[in-house]
């Protein structure tokens, strides 16, 4: 099985051209073998691109522990990259089918190469039972965590111990802290990621505002655990800063692997993110069928 290794703010994955040849029979099986970065390619998870009736290309991604998800931002920007440079279609602006609906997406293409992609990723779902969560109320602004998971780890980064969940077609929980160097993301992250309050699990970002424009955030990733960057996760965190008031409607975001420019539209209600993609290499997989 040839495949492509690509990475978006070093949010990284194996791309799957199935134009060119059959997909993978169980991918869900494949992705944590392929993901594992001692043993396999090493990666946050496993991307198909494939061929669709509603639009220029169908993306499928795998997190690392095998699940599906429906959407991931800083993969889709890669999709654009690989769909454009590889030929598949020659479009300034494409349109990619998700779990999510079809995102619109424009290219900046520079030696005719793709550099920069703009998503358009659509609406923010805000709705309680549709994130999903369990928690009272029709939307989830600032409402207290929880006391079972608070801790000394709460005075130790500044924690805001109110969360705001936010789906951009995948779910999330968004916290803010003084410090988020401090925050220690390899035990809540789990902790909150697998709570009963997420029938469906929840990717969790923890954000250090500098000013109403410009955010530090990090992640841990449903499925995947702590990631470099995560687009949608910095959509949610777009939003939810404008529902509670401590951002405006354009941000910029500092990840671990860099920055994404995010924009709530006042106009259309749609969230803007734009950041780069990048080509790794590519290979063969010799156990993919």
């Amino acid at each position: 099985m040839r495949f492509t290794k690509m990475q978006g703010l070093g949010n990284d994955y194996v791309y799957v051209d199935c134009f060119s040849q059959k997909p993978p029979r169980d991918p869900g099986s494949l992705a944590p073998i392929i993901s594992d970065r001692h043993f396999g390619v090493g990666s946050d998870g496993l991307i198909l691109i494939c061929p669709s009736e509603r639009a220029d290309v169908r993306m499928r991604m795998f997190n690392a522990d095998g699940s599906e998800s429906e959407m991931c931002g800083n993969g889709i920007r890669c999709v654009a990259k690989y769909t454009y440079d590889h030929g598949l279609a020659r479009k300034p602006v494409l349109t990619v089918e998700t779990g999510r609906g079809i995102l619109t997406l424009q290219l900046e293409i520079k030696n005719d190469k793709v550099q920069r992609v703009r998503v358009d990723m659509g609406e923010p779902i805000l709705e309680s039972a549709k994130i999903p969560t369990t928690l009272p109320g029709p939307r989830v602004v600032d409402v207290p965590l929880p006391a079972e998971f608070s801790g000394d780890w709460c005075a130790d980064c500044g924690l805001d111990s109110r969360m705001t969940c936010v789906s951009m077609g995948n779910p999330h929980v968004v916290l803010y802290c003084q410090d988020v160097a401090r925050v220690p993301l390899e035990r809540v992250g789990p902790m909150l990621e697998k709570a009963s309050l997420f029938p469906r699990r929840i990717n969790v970002h923890f954000v250090q505002i500098h000013s109403p424009g410009e955010v530090t955030m990090r992640t841990w990733e449903r499925g995947s655990g702590i990631t470099l960057a995560c687009g949608t996760g910095a959509c949610s965190v777009c939003v939810a800063g404008m529902l509670t008031g401590r951002t405006g409607r354009k941000i910029l975001a500092h990840l671990p692997g860099g920055d994404l420019e995010l924009e709530w539209s006042e106009q259309d209600g749609h969230v803007y993110k734009t950041g780069p993609a990048v080509e790794v290499f590519s290979g063969e997989w010799p156990l993919g069928d």
